[in-house]
């Protein structure tokens, strides 16, 4: 029986309630009556049930489905504004004992090179990210409790935290790794981490245990409970999602915005971000083997309906996504995405020969991250390295209300553009700072409170002049 309060993964996401809600929005995708019932309501930008939420992306009324995109976009606007936050996967190993079958990682590919990063090497590696000018890291790693035990993923941070190279310093390190106990991840928030990630796969319990037939990964409820585990160990900033291509992609979507409804009313703070990979090709991954890939279309629109129905939650899209996707959906509620990524065990020093193979998957947008930076300008967004709502403790309930009362922009974007002013002093080529410069006076003007724009701009001026790390 669904029960959005349970502790237990099959009530909170319960089959039964998905599989009604499907049926409901099968039955009513051509509903105007209906369909413009809950745009209503969605306007008012806080949120609509699953099951209104499965309706919006049944909707098959083309006039309607305009109206979808636009509010998605009102509501991206309204809480992000045209800040796009900037981050970089860090691979620290591909040992893992699980048998994922959209994953080369699995314990039975025995050709695919198998690495681990020392301490040297993660200095190694992340000096390079700090030269490209990445602030924000999320760190990944294959399970395994002997190559890969927490006291390695803790040692790492630890690592990371401690190398400043020039101007260059890992301000944020979020933390992408396999479920785990409510003792490890107080010893994770100990250490100071920012957002932990963890993605379901998929929902459908079915097709998760298909998909997962070895390893811990395996247990579908210890997985799918680990959001719980980790709020009780007092992690404040968690992020979610799902691979889109294994399983229904009507299903996974619904299942999705029930956890995020979970997470809200059980845990009391919803998801800080969601993400939408997609299966991609990999060593010994072909993604045509999954019958369930989606077209671009249908993928924009799921980051629509996403958006309308928790708006106050980050969205991410990787490197997984070409340059075109990307684009298409970054005003339609992402809000954070990678660039200049590696998806291999130290693949920012050396890039890798064919037959040395550790990435996880293949790159679809290979620009540098400076290329990406311009291309974001030339759209006219404001490129964030900004962490200092996690430094200042703004995190869980404490970010959502700042969000949620739209005073962020009071906050969020003189630190955006504070964080983007370094880069160009620090990193950037000259035509990005050309850009950069230009795009930083025009948005300075944007501050609504006088104060705060007088400030930043004495902050931004005291960059210019060599100093680092102001904020809000």
């Amino acid at each position: 029986m669904y029960n959005v309060m349970s502790s237990k993964a099959e009530e909170f996401i319960s089959d039964e309630e998905i599989l009604e809600c499907l049926e409901y929005a099968e039955k009513n995708k051509t509903n105007r009556a209906l369909i413009e019932e809950i745009l209503e309501k969605a306007s008012k930008m806080k949120g609509v049930s699953h099951r209104e939420a499965i309706v919006l992306l049944d909707c098959e009324l083309e006039d309607l489905n305009q109206k979808i995109y636009k509010l998605a976009e009102d509501i991206k606007q309204e809480f992000y504004g045209n800040r796009i936050v900037m981050f970089a996967p860090l691979y620290l190993s591909n040992y893992c004992i699980n048998g994922c079958q959209y994953c080369p990682y699995h314990a039975k590919n025995k050709h695919i090179a198998r690495k681990k990063l020392t301490q040297e090497e993660i200095v190694k590696e992340v000096t390079a990210l700090q030269d490209m000018g990445h602030k924000r890291l999320a760190l990944e790693a294959g399970e395994d409790p002997v190559n890969n035990p927490i006291e390695y993923i803790l040692e790492s941070i630890d690592t990371i935290y401690g190398i400043k190279h020039k101007n260059g310093a890992i301000r944020r390190v979020n933390v992408n790794i396999a479920a785990t106990t409510i003792e490890n991840y107080r010893k994770l928030k100990d250490a100071g981490i920012g957002t932990y990630i963890l993605f379901q796969e998929t929902y459908n319990k079915k097709s998760y245990e298909q998909l997962h037939p070895t390893g811990p990964k395996s247990d579908y409820a210890y997985h799918t409970e680990a959001m719980d585990r980790a709020r009780q160990a007092g992690i404040d900033d968690m992020g979610i999602g799902v691979l889109f291509g294994l399983n229904n992609y009507r299903y996974d979507f619904t299942g999705i915005i029930m956890h995020a409804e979970h997470m809200e009313s059980y845990g009391g703070v919803g998801p800080h971000t969601i993400s939408v990979p997609r299966v991609r090709k990999a060593d010994d991954i072909d993604p045509d083997v999954f019958d369930n890939g989606i077209s671009d279309e249908t993928f924009a629109k799921i980051v629509a309906c996403i958006r309308i129905a928790v708006p106050y939650t980050g969205m991410i899209v990787s490197t997984r996504e070409t340059k075109e996707t990307r684009e298409k959906v970054l005003k339609l509620g992402i809000s954070q995405i990678s660039g200049g990524s590696r998806t291999s065990v130290g693949g920012y020093v050396q890039e890798e020969a064919p037959e040395d193979n550790s990435a996880q998957f293949d790159v679809s947008d290979n620009r540098t991250l400076d290329e990406v930076l311009y291309w974001l300008m030339e759209l006219g967004y404001v490129p964030s390295f900004c962490t200092a709502c996690y430094r200042e403790g703004r995190t869980g309930d404490r970010f959502m209300e700042l969000l949620k009362s739209k005073q962020i922009i009071n906050c969020c974007h003189p630190n955006a553009l504070m964080t983007l002013k370094e880069y160009l002093e620090d990193y950037a080529s000259p035509a990005t700072k050309a850009i950069g410069e230009k795009l930083i006076a025009e948005e300075l003007k944007t501050i609504p409170n006088e104060k705060v724009r007088a400030k930043a701009l004495e902050y931004i001026e005291n960059i210019h002049s060599g100093q680092r790390d102001f904020r809000f």
